[in-house]
């Protein structure tokens, strides 16, 4: 598919003399030309393009970021390391919901730990951490009690997303990943963000409870790559307003979580269905 440029303008958010400047300083111009002598974008002249915006957004000056723009992008997939064993997977969710059941934080940390370190995030997430916040809300919703429980095994591992470090930074802001309004649920998007540290791209989360106006807002200033919305529920997915996001962002718009099924959703917007969907749609938007 092929984009004129004042319609390239529109969906990046900046002005046709913008594109004309970039075009005639640094070389970030259409690729293809009509019959007619019109020149046309490409997706890949939009990528870069994309990226131009989000480095010159966050202060790189223009030519340096013209460069950072046009490099040769990395391999889209998650550098996921081996998968647990059966087995193993299910002795390492035995000894963190035993340690969880015995409000033993410091446990809980050096599993989930040993876990991230040997297997990843995407393998640590999957067979392990997911399946015992399962367990352990079925729990509560059964017993009555145990919240307790519940929340300092979610504290634990938000201690431990967080501390996997980013092996470097690719320059542009890859994913701003959000909560939906009134969305306290935000694990899920911790242990995205902590995949993406794995694959060396940068990354913002704004938390739990975004307003719609707040997420907006964000989306425009900071100009990622990839605006992630996370929902739970139905009621809360419906307050966040997406046609105004794909209309004005010039982001790839994304949603997750169980809220989301059976919503009526823009077209453009991109619905990962798994921890490594999400990771494969954002890396390759900055990636190529």
């Amino acid at each position: 598919m092929t984009y004129a440029p004042r319609a390239v303008a529109a969906m990046l958010g900046v002005s046709p003399v913008t594109l004309r400047t970039w075009d005639q300083r640094y070389g970030l111009g259409p690729s293809v030309r009509t019959r007619g002598g019109h020149r046309r974008y490409q997706d890949e002249d939009v990528e870069v393009l994309r990226r131009m915006v989000a480095l010159t957004g966050q202060g790189v000056a223009p030519a340096a970021a013209a460069e950072l723009a046009q490099r040769e992008p990395a391999r889209p997939h998650p550098r996921g390391r081996a998968q647990l064993r059966e087995d193993e997977a299910e002795s390492a969710r035995r000894g963190f919901v035993t340690a969880a059941k015995r409000l033993d934080e410091p446990l809980m940390l050096d599993l989930a730990g040993k876990l991230l370190t040997g297997h990843g995030v995407v393998a640590a997430w999957d067979q392990v951490f997911a399946p015992c916040l399962v367990e352990l809300g079925h729990m509560v919703a059964e017993r009555g009690r145990g919240v307790e429980v519940e929340h300092l095994a979610s504290s634990s591992l938000l201690h431990a997303l967080r501390s996997v470090p980013p092996t470097g930074s690719s320059g542009v802001l890859a994913a701003l990943l959000s909560c939906a309004p009134e969305e306290q649920h935000g694990l899920a998007l911790e242990a995205l963000g902590a995949a993406l540290s794995e694959e060396d791209v940068r990354w913002r989360n704004l938390g739990a409870r975004v307003p719609a106006r707040a997420l907006c807002d964000a989306v425009l200033r900071l100009r990622p790559a990839v605006a992630l919305v996370w929902a739970h529920r139905a009621d809360i997915a419906e307050q966040v307003p997406l046609a105004e996001l794909v209309a004005g962002s010039g982001a790839e718009i994304a949603v997750a979580g169980p809220g989301w099924a059976g919503l009526a959703l823009p077209s453009s917007v991109r619905t990962p269905h798994t921890l490594t969907d999400a990771i494969r749609l954002v890396v390759s938007r900055v990636r190529g």
